[in-house]
């Protein structure tokens, strides 16, 4: 019996397939780049010219590196949509794979706008959802303050319920002993956050980070390939707004406070605002 969705899937499959050639082809015109100025740079009797060609080179190298992360990201979705579509393991989320290449299980998304509230998320897993939901709901975490500050946050052990005195307790009562969040950047500026919860010894500052940082920014979500929704996997918080609509009608307040009686009542019951939200607008009696 074909799964719910099966077609869709398939269709996914092709789609995820095509993105990781054309990421490859990339790749490999942005590593000839790389070498046509690393042979100028070996020639060139000129200083400046051998100076501009080491940088071109190094410029180019880091590109085709993107690219071949790009590929692997698309390629490792469609491989496990493919073997979902044949009855193993559950429907695959993009994430995921993103988690698998930096050597973890939880890693997340967060999408921002220019005054930094939480606009989409993408998870790899309940975990990492878990925990990107008590930011929305807190308004501190890691991912804000990366999203926020445009640096880099690290914290471990006891250091994550100094730095986050409301979020931290909670994030560390999940099991989770270290976090790091990297802001995704443009030149025009920060449009969110990539946590990595428990990230593997020797994540910080490696090859790894740097290129599916670089990916996700360059090329799955704002490239010419560009898909922001991560095959259907980005949580836009549709329900949550929906139902701040309708409590803020319900019960005569505005939306933003109807909103913040939603995040309050998630974090009072320990449960997800998408709950709340369902709760309301099946028309049960808040709070």
């Amino acid at each position: 019996m074909k799964p719910q969705g099966y077609d869709e899937a398939l269709g996914l499959v092709a789609t995820a397939r095509r993105r990781a050639a054309r990421a490859l082809e990339r790749a490999e015109r942005a590593a000839a780049a790389a070498e046509r100025h690393q042979r100028l740079a070996s020639s060139d009797p000129d200083p400046d010219g051998r100076e501009f060609h080491a940088a071109a080179a190094a410029t180019h190298l880091r590109t085709a590196a993107c690219h071949r992360s790009s590929a692997a990201l698309h390629a490792a979705f469609a491989d496990r949509t493919s073997a979902w579509v044949r009855g193993k393991g559950g429907r695959p989320r993009f994430m995921t794979g993103v988690a698998d290449a930096l050597g973890t299980a939880s890693a997340a998304i967060t999408l921002v706008d220019s005054a930094q509230n939480q606009l989409a998320v993408a998870v790899s897993d309940e975990p990492a959802l878990a925990a990107q939901d008590l930011e929305f709901v807190l308004g501190e975490g890691p991912s804000r303050d990366a999203a926020y500050e445009r640096h880099l946050v690290h914290s471990a052990g006891e250091q994550i319920e100094r730095r986050w005195p409301a979020y931290g307790p909670v994030l560390t009562s999940m099991g989770f002993t270290s976090v790091l969040a990297v802001p995704l950047e443009t030149q025009g500026g920060c449009f969110g956050a990539l946590a990595v919860f428990d990230p593997r010894a020797g994540l910080l500052g490696s090859a790894d980070l740097a290129e599916v940082t670089a990916a996700l920014t360059r090329i799955v979500l704002l490239g010419p390939d560009a898909d922001p929704e991560l095959y259907g996997g980005t949580d836009h918080r549709e329900t949550v707004q929906q139902a701040a609509g309708a409590l803020s009608v319900r019960i005569g307040c505005g939306i933003p406070d109807a909103l913040a009686l939603i995040k309050a009542r998630a974090f009072a019951d320990e449960t997800t605002t998408a709950a709340i939200a369902r709760r309301i607008l099946n028309g049960d009696p808040y709070p």
